[in-house]
């Protein structure tokens, strides 16, 4: 008819649908910048450093326990360390930790998960039993036990096991090993389900092979159970991390990490309780706000969960 104007349908995308309702999810969000901004202090202890004039390892004896100042913002340890630049220093070691380790137990599980889905049978049933028997071992002592090996009888060179990095890669290696199973099942469940799709019957009809079709169809289709199972590990990760650095068998000095930053404090919660307070406190805040923020992109990434949690 004239004079009317016809109307204009906004389609969106499920990306976009997915963001609307995680912005709905107000935990994640304050997670998400609580985050933010852990990550970009962890980055900035360089920087610090700068500013203040001071070195993060620099011992000064006769500046031990000093409260907090303007040399100091949050006073100096038990060696005349500046506390706040070795806390930053911390916070990218267990950060980095977490989140690498997360990465490569996805990567690995996700492998793992995606062909023993689409092949399926006794392939399936062999990689599924071994998954099983990873779960059933005792997360802790295992990961206490890997973490005491000796590198130099593995093989290992003895230049790499003398770096002062071998800690960091030997737990992020040690996590990500024992780390892939839950990625695995949820991968393994979802594409049992997807390959018997009509759009994976037509690609398999039109020729392509396996590999195209885990990659280019089911893979795409797997992306929210990934992140959601990847971003509520990282706080689990750092947890673990932080256990056996103050067990002592997790990242050594003198590089820091807020595991051993409490390590060194337990004999001196009584004389300096604010050496075990800052570590301990950023621990809880960041597992936390990882767990919150996994719940909020639960609830965006699949619908049917918010619905239900109505």
């Amino acid at each position: 008819m004239s004079g009317q104007t016809p109307t204009t349908m906004r389609i969106e995308t499920p990306w976009t649908l997915a963001f609307k309702r995680f912005r709905r999810h107000r935990l994640a969000i304050l997670s998400a910048g609580i985050l933010a901004v852990l990550a970009c202090l962890a980055l900035a202890a360089p920087l610090a450093e700068a500013v203040l004039g001071l070195d993060a390892n620099n011992t000064d004896l006769f500046a031990r326990f000093e409260p907090p100042s303007a040399a100091h913002p949050l006073g100096t340890d038990e060696l005349g360390r500046d506390v706040l630049t070795r806390i930053l220093y911390g916070g990218q070691v267990s950060l980095f930790v977490g989140l690498t380790a997360a990465l490569a137990a996805a990567v690995l599980g996700t492998t793992v998960g995606l062909l023993a889905g689409y092949f399926g049978g006794a392939f399936d049933a062999v990689v599924m039993r071994f998954t099983d028997g990873v779960i059933a071992l005792p997360l802790l002592p295992l990961l206490i036990v890997l973490a005491a090996l000796d590198l130099e009888k593995v093989g290992l060179p003895a230049a790499i096991v003398d770096s002062e990095q071998i800690s960091l890669y030997r737990i992020i290696a040690i996590v990500a090993l024992v780390g892939w199973t839950t990625v695995a099942r949820l991968v393994r469940g979802a594409t049992l389900s997807l390959r018997e799709r009509d759009f994976v019957r037509a690609a398999r009809a039109q020729g392509a092979g396996p590999t195209r079709i885990m990659l280019r169809h089911l893979l795409p289709n797997l992306a929210s159970p990934i992140i959601v199972a990847t971003t509520l590990s990282v706080g689990n990760i750092i947890l673990l991390e932080s256990v056996l650095s103050f067990l002592g068998l997790g990242i050594q000095p003198p590089l820091p990490s807020w595991g051993n930053l409490l390590t060194g404090a337990q004999e001196l919660i009584w004389q300096a309780p604010a050496l075990a307070f800052y570590p301990g406190v950023l621990i809880f805040v960041t597992v936390i706000a990882f767990n919150f923020l996994g719940d909020g992109l639960q609830d965006a990434l699949d619908p049917r969960a918010l619905t239900r949690r109505r």
